[in-house]
């Protein structure tokens, strides 16, 4: 393989095969790598702006059966510090959410082994009539599949029944690394690699809008990544024409600290800055079919992520007014709606609002500033 025939399969559009992703990763200089991926990200997103949304990261129970291996935040049945998020508490933090400008809740929580379909069918309705204009960006593929799984249904029927209850979209989390064998050391108790290509396949024929995710630097080898990126560029390759299907692709580092990989397997992430600046640029070249690549400040932090903004990437995510899941592992960074601005802007970029089908948005008049104590 020649690195300058990659490269213009690559500035072409062309679909490289996982060797070929291996291959670039492995050999490119970072500086071409982050040249090509920044070439193909001015054709996708011409615009030039940097996005981001306003919105709040909050669960609906801590109780979970999967037992994944990288997670402080469930609790077990029974276990004294579980909770089911409650009606009132939902009106406290969207209230708050709207203060701050948002618009959107990102809803997501454990696999309850008793919160079937009914649960969320009557807590979307209510919360939709409540706040009509609060979108729900909500659940993902590895919740449907419990759902599915407790009510004896199908992914479709589920996603139907969510949808018309008010499910705005569907994020992308439970991806992991779409490969069983990873997927059986790290999150056994999730659905596998395929049911959870299949059920973001079914959303996107329903019209659902997805975004597809992956974490990284974990037990997952190189060649793993790249059949992870392989697979989303097929499923989004299959979606109807009207849809679009994954808007956004956001990989992250795992996050290891307290983790029970950590503690019994010994698995840190070592990821260093320089690696994950070559995922995102691979991940804008393996997937010229997803418009959308994120920067996970979150787990990288600003420097590394506005780094990324020259590499490929065009987008950094939410402001996360709030966020349990990933913090709890360790991630310690944080904005809010006018730092991450600045530092947009610090990296050379002019920052723009957006919701999650990456619609311009105005920044609301009347804003507060959320204080970040935590």
């Amino acid at each position: 393989m020649q690195l300058n025939e990659l490269y213009k399969k690559a500035l072409g559009f062309e679909f490289l095969s996982v060797e070929e992703g291996v291959f670039l990763f492995e050999n490119a200089p970072l500086t071409e790598l982050m040249y090509i991926a920044d070439e193909l990200k001015k054709i996708q997103v011409p615009h030039g702006k940097v996005t981001w949304i306003i919105d709040r990261n909050l669960n609906t129970t801590n109780v979970c059966v999967a037992n994944c291996k990288f997670c402080n935040f469930y609790r077990v049945p029974g276990h004294p510090e579980a909770y089911i998020t409650d009606i009132e508490t939902y009106k406290q933090k969207i209230d708050e959410t709207i203060r701050y400008g948002g618009e959107q809740l990102l809803l997501q929580g454990g696999h309850h082994p008793e919160l079937g379909l009914s649960y969320y069918v009557d807590l979307f309705k209510e919360l939709k009539r409540l706040y009509p204009n609060v979108k729900l960006h909500t659940l993902g593929p590895p919740e449907i599949a419990h759902i599915t799984k407790l009510e004896k249904s199908t992914h479709s029927e589920v996603l139907k029944a969510l949808k018309d209850a008010g499910l705005d979209s569907l994020p992308g989390p439970g991806a992991e690394i779409l490969v069983d064998r990873v997927r059986r050391l790290i999150s056994k108790g999730k659905c596998g690699s395929q049911e959870w290509l299949d059920i973001m396949h079914e959303a996107h024929k329903l019209d659902i809008t997805t975004s597809a995710t992956m974490m990284f630097g974990h037990v997952e080898t190189v060649t793993e990544r790249f059949e992870h990126l392989v697979k989303i560029r097929e499923v989004q390759s299959r979606k109807p024409e009207h849809a679009k299907g994954f808007i956004a692709f956001i990989p992250w580092t795992f996050q290891d600290v307290d983790t029970l990989l950590a503690k019994i397997r010994g698995v840190h992430n070592l990821t260093t800055p320089e690696e994950y600046i070559r995922m995102i640029a691979m991940s804008r070249i393996m997937l010229p079919n997803v418009k959308n690549i994120q920067a996970s400040w979150l787990t990288v932090g600003k420097k590394t992520a506005q780094i990324c903004l020259q590499a490929g990437a065009n987008d950094w995510g939410s402001i996360m007014i709030e966020e349990n899941v990933v913090s709890a592992a360790g991630a310690p960074h944080r904005f809010t709606s006018r730092t991450i601005q600045d530092a947009i802007r610090e990296a050379g970029f002019e920052p723009q609002l957006r919701n999650q089908q990456y619609e311009f948005r105005a920044l609301p008049k009347q804003i507060e500033e959320q204080v970040i104590n935590y």
